[in-house]
């Protein structure tokens, strides 16, 4: 089950690959133009049972058959966690089955591998969702160094901020990819941060990133331009917006690709969905590079992801303890 923000999901999954997928995503919010926590908790009540029901369905197996129950415990909008959570502790006590709560973040690497039989470690994973944006070098499953991440907005959280003010619909992401397409990205001079000055090998910001100012600026031209913010001036803004994130995105990758010595990189989370990024990160890696992006389905918040990171971990005799609670300090697995 996954329910961390405003996707109510559930999934089987096997040593096959996926078995059965349902995602129900909750319109409710486009008109705040964010995530209202309070909503995505009852969305997600409404949403789960027939969610279960459709993936087991698809999946062509009935409840004796189930093996393990995992589910997304944090980070994530502790309402929405609850109500998965609470539901994956009460169906597993019900049929006896071993229960194991994932770290979200690390379901994303799990499920680029679904659809890539290759994208397995050793590799560079960049994580980018609307919560987290990180980088991470994982020499085994369960075993990751954390590079960099981001010391404010992660890039998702930019995109869907940076759509609003100049007036795309939410979710921001594939609103400014799409605005972007023939804007001239370099009509404004947009930052890029963390790139230069003290920015060098050894110094603790090399890998970490930053988005706050770069929105702060795209609000600071979007508002000089208030009285003639035509189509073409969004397009272009939302172009250099773009660019300038992918920029970070890649140079920071490629950053760690040059530290560790290993050109297989993972991309996970919402923002992987971005054309341009995977355009930018596959030229330079070049033809000695590999690069593994998910499609839109997994990209996004899914039980899949969450159901093959529990599989790995209940195989490895891994269970949680049936106090799991809804933490949106959960520790990642494994990181150091």
């Amino acid at each position: 089950m996954e329910t961390s923000c405003d996707e109510t999901s559930a999934a089987v999954v096997d040593e096959t690959g996926i078995r059965g997928l349902a995602i129900a995503s909750q319109d409710a919010h486009a008109a705040f133009g964010g995530v209202v926590p309070e909503i995505a908790a009852r969305e997600h009540i409404r949403a789960l049972d027939a969610m279960v029901r459709h993936a087991m369905q698809e999946a062509g197996v009935d409840h004796e058959e189930v093996a393990g129950v995992g589910v997304t415990a944090g980070p994530g909008l502790v309402g929405a966690l609850l109500v998965g959570v609470n539901w994956a502790k009460a169906y597993a006590f019900a049929r006896k089955l071993p229960l194991l709560g994932v770290h979200h973040m690390e379901g994303h690497l799990f499920g680029t591998a679904l659809e890539h039989e290759a994208a397995r470690p050793p590799f560079i994973g960049l994580l980018v969702s609307g919560g987290h944006t990180l980088l991470l070098e994982a020499r085994a499953w369960g075993r990751y160094r954390l590079l960099g991440q981001t010391r404010d907005d992660a890039a998702g959280e930019a995109f869907d901020k940076v759509a609003r003010r100049l007036g795309l619909p939410y979710p921001g992401g594939p609103h400014i990819q799409r605005a972007a397409e023939g804007g001239a990205a370099d009509r404004f001079p947009l930052p890029r941060p963390m790139l230069r000055g003290r920015d060098r090998p050894g110094d603790p910001s090399y890998y970490d990133m930053s988005f706050s100012g770069l929105k702060t600026a795209v609000a600071r031209m979007a508002a000089e331009c208030e009285a003639d913010l035509a189509a073409d001036l969004v397009s272009d803004l939302a172009a250099g917006f773009q660019e300038a994130v992918v920029d970070v995105l890649v140079e920071k990758t490629l950053r760690a690709v040059e530290r560790t010595g290993c050109r297989r990189v993972v991309l996970g989370g919402g923002v992987a969905r971005n054309s341009r990024l995977r355009q930018r990160l596959a030229e330079r890696l070049g033809s000695s590079g590999e690069l593994y992006a998910p499609s839109p389905r997994l990209a996004t918040d899914n039980a899949a992801m969450i159901a093959a990171a529990a599989r790995h971990r209940l195989a490895n005799g891994e269970r949680s303890p049936w106090s799991l609670n809804a933490d949106a300090a959960l520790v990642f697995p494994g990181l150091v």
